[in-house]
């Protein structure tokens, strides 16, 4: 792993999950880390209930937009966490992977995505912890 490691997320429309997860680790680890996330199939938008459930966090993600899972952004990362593309995430060995198993916030209402959002904070904090000890 490099001095200044490089965390891809990746779910199925890069709609939701896996834009929360960026923010979260972009605000906890600021430019310690380099953070991507994609999808194997993504959305036109990112889930505004997603949005809004950040924005309760302090964390803005709207400029954000679903970007496409390549083989050339998981080959630069360090470590691959997915959330639900299943066997469509390429593999490469060496890299670290990491399957995180969350409930899709796709059309779901703000109190079911607030818990996701909260799990996804916790892990990402345990993350960071791992990456950057003290």
């Amino acid at each position: 792993m490099t001095d200044r490691p490089t965390v891809l997320f990746v779910c199925v429309h890069n709609a939701g999950r896996s834009q929360m997860a960026a923010g979260f680790l972009q605000r906890l680890a600021g430019d310690r880390v380099r953070v991507l996330s994609a999808g194997s199939q993504p959305a036109d938008a990112i889930n505004p209930v997603a949005v809004a459930a950040m924005a309760e966090e302090g964390i803005d993600i709207t400029a954000e937009t679903p970007k496409i899972l390549t083989t050339e952004s998981v080959q630069e990362s360090d470590v691959v966490i997915t959330m639900g593309c299943g066997d469509e995430c390429p593999f490469f060995p060496g890299k670290r992977y990491e399957d995180w198993v969350l409930d899709d916030p796709a059309g779901q209402g703000i109190d079911s995505v607030r818990p996701i959002r909260d799990e996804i904070r916790s892990r990402i904090e345990a993350l960071v912890r791992e990456l950057l000890p003290a």
